[in-house]
């Protein structure tokens, strides 16, 4: 009798599956009005070349930056943009802040379109070619800020001036807020906030860098994704310390600093984080996981039952997947003795970490204590972010950016999605639940791994089409 009453759990089992699975299929899209995207785009790449050549490379030491390239670019906007400053008010803020208002009908629900002009430091040896000269060559402009983030710098303005020359007037105040700084966690964006509160406005959308159109990034899905970051992850770097009598590398004690600091590492390595999902992984797994092949379908149609599957997989490859469903711990620093035949009186290692939306900096903090269990070992923080809010997709906001994504982008698959990387928007988390992370591009993994590297460059297809999503963003605002 047991063993039918098994078979029989089995075969109901099995039918749960199916079923969940069958029922698992994309949902209908909401019909909407497309936007036009006409524009001068020769004129659009002309705007964008000048804006690569001029080496806004911020640093943490300031003594390496040289302001003159900074002041040399804002002088020269007027000329790029001479009907966004016909028409929009524009004010310098302190740390190279920079902040047009470009009113609108009504001005109960604003919005506020983000991007950065500083650039990261280049290795012009390793460029194969100069990356402050704006070189077009076989349909590819190259340059170091041409996708991070110049290209929707010019992106925003360059709409906002093709829309202002044919007499459109947006239906809501539009805001336009660049920083110089964001490379360097600057607060020029800080003070575009610190402007709003005391102004008491409070944006009904904001979109800043984050998430693009790509491929290959969520097993089993062929289509190009669009993704659309409703949140952020927290960041913190954890120093662990360990201190000893030091001595002559010839007589050692059975553990050194180094050992005691790589048992610790070990520790945390083999025993990573708890998986949460989180809303914004839970609605990416639920949007793309429709679209993808049987077999997954059958693990994210049934998560109640498989998520230790989810887990399993993401912990053994980690890389992207991983990063979405937990905190991460990437050792990246070390140090120790400086000399080889000497013990180090003391060495450190340090962390970089990335919180889950589920986590903070003290659960993540308590964690680590926890899980390296021991008592010589000093850990300090610094350098800490909590996990951005979770920003609105049952909402018209969502809706606009959605709409934009799928509207200049055919035939993708529009998604949220939790960022791991951090940026200006962050400073947003109490102004405004409708905050949305979105680099206007379509890149693929090998344009992706030029950000912040060597060879920097964009297809100019690809920066007609920020244009064209900015296009249409604002005349749905």
């Amino acid at each position: 009798m047991f063993g039918y009453i098994i078979i029989a759990a089995l075969i109901l089992l099995i039918l749960v599956i199916a079923i969940r699975t069958a029922a698992f299929k994309p949902k209908k899209e909401i019909p909407h009005e497309e936007k036009e995207a006409v524009f001068d785009k020769d004129a659009a790449v002309r705007n964008l070349q000048e804006l690569i050549r001029l080496r806004t490379v911020s640093y943490y030491d300031k003594e390496k930056e040289d302001d003159a390239e900074f002041q040399k670019l804002i002088a020269m906007l007027p000329r790029l943009y001479p009907n966004v400053f016909a028409k929009c008010t524009f004010d310098r803020l302190p740390d190279r802040a920079l902040l047009f208002k470009w009113e609108g009908e009504k001005h109960d629900e604003p919005s506020v379109m983000m991007a950065h002009y500083d650039v990261v430091p280049v290795e012009e040896e390793n460029w194969e070619k100069p990356p402050f000269e704006g070189i077009i060559e076989n349909g590819v402009l190259w340059g170091r800020g041409s996708l991070d983030t110049k290209v929707t710098f010019n992106a925003v303005l360059f709409a906002a001036d093709t829309l202002i020359k044919s007499g459109y007037i947006p239906k809501q105040d539009m805001y336009f807020a660049f920083s110089g700084g964001e490379e360097v966690n600057g607060n020029g964006a800080v003070n575009i906030v610190n402007w709003f509160i005391e102004n008491g406005i409070k944006p009904q959308l904001v979109v800043d860098e984050g998430g693009a159109v790509v491929e290959g990034v969520f097993p089993g899905v062929t289509k190009p994704c669009g993704l659309i970051g409703i949140a952020e992850k927290g960041m913190m770097n954890a120093t662990f310390s360990v201190k000893s009598q030091g001595g002559h590398a010839s007589a050692p004690k059975p553990h050194t600093p180094i050992g005691v600091l790589s048992r610790a590492c070990t520790r945390l390595e083999n025993k990573p984080f708890k998986m949460h999902l989180t809303t914004p992984a839970a609605l990416m797994f639920d949007t793309l996981g429709r679209h993808s092949n049987l077999a997954y379908r059958i693990i994210f149609a049934n998560l109640w039952l498989f998520k230790p599957v989810l887990d399993m997989l993401a912990k053994s490859s980690g890389g992207e997947m991983n990063a979405l469903l937990r905190t991460t711990v990437a050792f990246t620093q070390a140090g120790g003795s400086s000399a080889p035949n000497v013990i180090p009186p003391s060495a450190f290692m340090v962390a970089n970490m990335r919180l889950n939306p589920d986590d903070s900096v003290q659960t993540a903090i308590d964690y680590l204590k926890k899980t390296v269990n021991d008592d010589t070992i000093e850990i300090s923080v610094k350098n800490e972010m909590e996990p951005s809010p979770v920003s609105k997709t049952d909402c018209e906001a969502w809706e606009k950016v959605k709409n934009a994504v799928s509207d200049t982008w055919k035939g993708c698959i529009v998604s949220p999605y939790l960022m791991v990387q951090c940026s200006d928007s962050r400073h947003y988390r109490d102004l405004s639940d409708h905050v949305y992370r979105f680099s206007a591009m379509d890149l693929t993994s090998e344009e992706r791994a030029t950000i912040h590297g060597n060879n920097e460059r964009i297809r100019l297809t690809t920066l007609h089409k920020a244009v064209e999503f900015y296009l249409r963003l604002m005349q749905s605002c």
